[in-house]
């Protein structure tokens, strides 16, 4: 039992790595060559890691609990709207009150929604509804 849950958190984290560093990447890529305010950038990097995120998990991380393709995307979608939206609000508070550089903010933000993520994956958005 625990070793499923090791290797799946493996998957994860691996697969979660994957999305942020492309959500981080298309973000600052943004900001750097086309010029996008970060919070609108924020949102480009997202929509982009999506499609890596979502389709890691489905593969990958959650594969075993044969989640139908379209009720797995559609919830996964929703769970990654809500991370984004906390996402969001953080980074754009964040970006106010503090002197922090808006791609180092950007990264500690992304690290924070992982957990809320794994949780809402694993229990409701890649289960197999019976």
């Amino acid at each position: 039992m625990f070793k499923k849950l090791y290797t799946q958190i493996g998957w994860f984290v691996i697969v979660g790595c994957a999305a942020a560093a492309t959500h981080w990447a298309v973000a600052v890529a943004c900001v750097a060559w086309a010029g996008l305010a970060p919070l609108l950038a924020n949102v480009a990097g997202w929509l982009v890691a999506f499609g890596v995120s979502f389709t890691g998990h489905y593969r990958l991380t959650f594969r075993h609990q044969q989640a139908p393709l379209l009720q797995a995307a559609l919830r996964f979608f929703l769970v990654s709207a809500l991370g984004f939206a906390v996402n969001e609000a953080a980074y754009a508070t964040l970006l106010r009150i503090t002197p922090i550089r808006y791609d180092i903010l950007l990264a500690l933000v992304l690290i924070g929604i992982a957990g809320m993520t794994f949780i809402l994956g694993r229990y409701w958005a890649f289960r197999h509804s019976r």
